[in-house]
Order: structure tokens, then sequence, then C-alpha cells
């Protein structure tokens, strides 16, 4: 893969997308913009924490689990001010204005979209570099890194970042990849891995895998 940064305009629309907001640093969010389940504006917490909760395949407890860390999450997304925290918890979250807020690492941590939100494809490669042959319960194998491999993985982006990592990035990270393992892996038990192939379609393409996008309401068209 390249050494450089993938060369689409932060804030351009992929063909056949919606353009995507550089504010906005999560991959998953940025998905859902560029699809059309959610606008890049002022999204309610209860519409986020619905799409994430569809999202993860888990039904009853589950699935109300999923949500309401969902929206544990999302309610802070913006600031944690007391004005800030009222408003995002009555009218919603503004998914274009996250960079910046409490969750945001400023392109520290996998590196893989950096603080201008271009992506670092040769970061993906890293992400790779720590995963392990993996059995697709569909069929196959490929790389894929189940909770313990995403567990050395974030240990090794703190080394990495140095003093320019704060107390809470590990916090930050629990957040990020081991949540997309329970929404994006694939099996069950010790043997769910997150696919290193999907990985690179979310941030490069801005895609969810088609399993994923099965379990959502239909998106609007760009």
């Amino acid at each position: 893969m390249s050494d450089h940064p993938v060369a689409t305009a932060p804030g351009t629309a992929l063909a056949g997308q919606f353009p995507v907001s550089p504010n906005n640093p999560c991959p998953f969010l940025r998905a859902l913009v560029a699809n059309g389940y959610v606008g890049g504006d002022v999204v309610p917490l209860s519409q986020i924490s619905e799409i994430v909760g569809d999202a993860s395949g888990q039904t009853g407890l589950g699935k109300m689990k999923v949500r309401i860390a969902t929206w544990m999450v999302a309610v802070i997304a913006n600031g944690l001010g007391p004005g800030r925290l009222f408003k995002s918890a009555t009218s919603g979250a503004v998914l274009d204005q996250l960079r910046d807020g409490p969750l945001d690492k400023h392109g520290g941590g996998s590196r893989i979209l950096d603080a201008t939100a271009k992506v670092h494809e040769e970061q993906i490669d890293r992400l790779a570099s720590f995963g392990k042959d993996c059995k697709d319960p569909a069929g196959g194998i490929e790389t894929g890194l189940t909770a313990k491999e995403i567990e050395t993985f974030m240990a090794a982006n703190i080394k990495r970042d140095g003093d320019a990592a704060r107390w809470y990035f590990p916090i930050l990270m629990k957040g990020e990849w081991p949540v997309l393992l329970k929404i994006l892996g694939k099996g069950e038990g010790e043997e769910r891995y997150l696919s290193v192939a999907e990985v690179r379609t979310l941030f490069v393409e801005r895609r969810l895998p088609k399993r994923i996008a099965d379990r959502l309401p239909k998106p609007a068209s760009p």
C-alpha cells in the first residue's frame, strides 16, 4: 500500500455518497453520514443509539445495553459543559462538530484517520500486522484481530504516542476498537474477530459491510 494518505479531499463526497465533514473523526459515524443513514448536523441521541443497536445485531436486553452505552458516549461527544450536555441530551449530537471534543484524539492512537480526516492506508497495514489468520464463518480465511490482538494493538498505539498520549486515551480506545469488534465482528466468543479488509472498507470507502447494512433501515439517497 502507499505510504501517502488517500487523496480524497476532506469534506467531499465519494461517488454515490453524501459529503462527510473532516470534523467528524469517527469512522463508523462517517460511514453512516456518507451513506445517508443520518445527517451531519444535529442527530437525536435516540436515533444514533437505535441505529447502533440495529447494527450490532443484538436483540432484547443485549440490544438495550448497546443502545444505552451508545447514548452515554454520544451525550458527551460535543462537550462536557452543563449547557452542552443538556443540549445534546435534549436536541442531539452535532456530528460535524465532534473534532476537538472530549472523544477526539487528534489523529493519535491508530493514526489511520489523521486530524484532517485523511486516511493513511499504511496504518491499516500496520493494524493487519497485529492480526492473524481467522476463519470466516461464511467460508475462507482472512486476516483479523480478536479481542486479544486488539488489546495488544491499542497498547502499542499508546506506547507509540509517547508523551503525546493523554491519561484518558486508553479509556477512549475502549469505546473504539472493542466496540467495532462488537458491531462489525465475525464469529462468536473468543474467536470473534474484526476483519482487516472490512476495516479498510470502513475507512477508505466509508461503507459498512453488507451484512451490517442489511440490519439498518433504508437510507436516504444522495
